[in-house]
């Protein structure tokens, strides 16, 4: 069992639960009534940086399994860190201003493909292997 990777997927989803807790919070702050998606630009940028990382779970939580499964549960766990604190940073940075997202969306990105990338040799050669390649 990859018990690393089970605890970075649970951070992963705290991280998402509390991006989800600080969209509730700006509804309340600035009166953006459900299920409305616009009004105060704190509010706007709070929305979409719960939107955006629930656009990259999907990317994300399959790589890391698949890599910590094919390849390495430790290995696939450091970049799954690396991964929550690329979006910490982009969350950092988006609440101040959009500008200031990219340097978090760069490095979670980074890390995602990295854990594609791993998660795609490793089946592959999973694959060879039991072809007797």
């Amino acid at each position: 069992m990859p018990h690393f990777t089970v605890l970075v997927t649970l951070l992963a989803v705290i991280l998402y639960f509390w991006m989800a807790l600080r969209v509730a919070q700006a509804r309340g702050k600035f009166g953006v009534k459900p299920p409305a998606t616009t009004g105060h630009p704190e509010f706007e940028r709070a929305f979409r940086i719960q939107a955006n990382t629930l656009e990259w779970m999907p990317i994300f939580l399959p790589a890391l399994w698949l890599a910590a499964i094919y390849v390495s549960d430790i290995g696939a766990a450091l970049l799954g860190v690396v991964w929550i604190a690329g979006r910490a940073l982009y969350l950092r940075g988006y609440a101040l201003a959009a500008e200031k997202r990219e340097t978090g969306f760069v490095v979670q990105a980074i890390a995602a493909g990295v854990l594609w990338l791993a998660a795609l040799i490793g089946v592959l050669a999973s694959m060879l292997h039991a072809l007797g390649a």
